[in-house]
């Protein structure tokens, strides 16, 4: 478990650390105004490989390779990471969504840690191609990762935006598509299926790569992947399921995009990730 496997040098069992302790983060951000504390919980592992291990530091604090948040909802996963690395107060999280608070849940363009205005779906991997694009035609080896939702593979922009990265080859830029088979009105594959999600984006001319998105291993070993590709852009399809990594909210959260205040056991979930971490932390000191 502590085998070095990571860009950085950090083991996965220490990344596995971080993703619990993002997860804690979360729920105590949810608990007072509610949010999508069921997506957060289950990005927590993708946030940690690319917070603390894949997006490499500026030397000024913060990251010189770019990370571009499409589905808004999901900034409680930035939140949660943002917050462990220090770049955020979780007394200024709390607020979030309330009368008066600058935390947004659907962030916009130059909150910290945002890089476009979040919320209007479908527009993120767009931009993020047209980012990366750009950062090549400078000269910059920064790379770009956009994260979204399966949801938004409905919508005809994402698949420009896919059109002009396959045809750009622009092997800097990282696709992570949040495989979630839920979107607000219920089921995607019910809804309008997006399936087969890596074939389709390989007809566009990435490289592609399904993994489990709650396993840093498989998280690691895809983003080196996507490093090693050098002709084309690389999408990361990871399958989630609401709530990953907390089992008893799993188990009694009926499926829902927004989670109410009062709608589940915070406590339940906290003592839950509290006795993870604890077991986590036992284990590196072995």
């Amino acid at each position: 478990m502590n085998r070095k496997r990571s860009r950085s040098g950090v083991s996965i069992l220490e990344l596995e650390i971080v993703a619990a302790k993002i997860r804690r983060n979360v729920l105590e951000i949810c608990r007072g105004q509610g949010g999508y504390a069921a997506q957060g919980v289950a990005l927590a592992d993708i946030a940690a490989t690319l917070y603390f291990d894949e997006m490499r530091p500026d030397g000024k604090g913060w990251f010189f390779d770019r990370f571009i948040l499409s589905n808004g909802h999901d900034a409680i996963m930035t939140y949660g990471a943002l917050a462990e690395s220090g770049h955020y107060e979780m007394e200024d999280l709390k607020t979030i969504n309330a009368d008066g608070s600058w935390v947004d849940q659907s962030p916009i363009e130059g909150q910290p840690g945002f890089e476009i205005t979040a919320g209007s779906l479908g527009q993120g991997p767009s931009q993020a191609a047209g980012l990366a694009w750009a950062l090549r035609r400078q000269g910059s080896n920064a790379r770009v990762h956009c994260l979204f939702s399966d949801g938004e593979l409905q919508e005809g922009n994402v698949w420009e935006g896919a059109m002009f990265a396959g045809h750009q080859r622009l092997s800097n830029l990282c696709y992570i598509v949040d495989n979630n088979d839920m979107q607000a009105s219920g089921h995607t594959r019910k809804i309008m299926s997006v399936e087969p999600v890596d074939e389709k984006f390989e007809a566009f001319g990435f490289k592609t790569r399904r993994i489990q998105g709650t396993s840093v291993a498989d998280l690691l070993d895809a983003f080196e992947d996507a490093r090693a590709t050098t002709d084309k852009p690389f999408a990361m399809i990871c399958d989630t399921k609401p709530w990953d990594g907390i089992d008893c909210l799993q188990k009694a959260q009926p499926l829902a995009h927004f989670t109410a205040k009062d709608a589940v056991k915070w406590d339940e979930g906290i003592a839950e990730i509290d006795a993870e971490i604890e077991r986590l932390e036992a284990e590196r000191t072995q």
